[in-house]
């Protein structure tokens, strides 16, 4: 078992180093939004540096499919769904990792094999990629996509609520990160 303790030297990176909120203070409401989550992306990367295939697959506790992996997967997921799907209407993109027959294909197809690590991230990293080209061409935040979900009826979704949406997914899932990576090697924090 790790034994826990705090300080800077089990932190990720030392504060004068951490590559988020780096630079200049963000301007306006797009480069606010788009700021937190970047930084967001950046922690889960910082939670994940430095872990082989196993650790990144390791489950949280049992009955949990929860894993670090299964996050970047997940992650991948939704960031496909909301910029790629809904926003720019790529609706025949299929998830990469779920499935109706495994909805949970995201965390439970989460193995200690690193060519599933490195696609992974790959993944993750291109649906970034794809996100970051659609905020900065869009022209306002009120550009909308329909979410599919209205009986027939358009449910429109602005590009504004789908950065905030955002940031709230990462933010919830660095949550679980602390923890998982905590029990991987007692790094906490940040």
């Amino acid at each position: 078992m790790t034994e826990r303790a705090f300080a800077w030297s089990n932190m990720f990176v030392r504060p004068e180093d951490d590559p988020r909120e780096q630079g200049e203070r963000p301007q306006g409401e797009r480069g606010t939004l788009v700021r937190y989550l970047r930084d967001y992306r950046l922690t889960l990367e910082l939670k994940c540096a430095g872990l082989d295939a196993e650790d990144m697959a390791r489950r949280s506790v049992p009955p949990s499919n929860l894993s670090l992996l299964g996050l970047v997967r997940h992650l991948t997921e939704t960031e496909q769904y909301w910029f790629r799907a809904v926003l720019a209407g790529q609706a025949a993109a299929a998830p990469p990792y779920s499935s109706e027959d495994d909805p949970d294909g995201d965390f439970n197809g989460a193995e200690a094999d690193p060519e599933v690590v490195a696609g992974a991230w790959a993944t993750w990293r291109a649906e970034v990629a794809f996100a970051d080209n659609l905020v900065a061409a869009a022209p306002d935040l009120d550009i909308s996509g329909d979410t599919g979900r209205g009986d027939g009826e358009p449910d429109l979704i602005t590009l504004r609520e789908v950065l905030i949406h955002m940031i709230e997914e990462y933010a919830r899932h660095a949550g679980h990160a602390d923890l998982l990576r905590e029990r991987i090697d007692g790094r906490i924090g940040q």
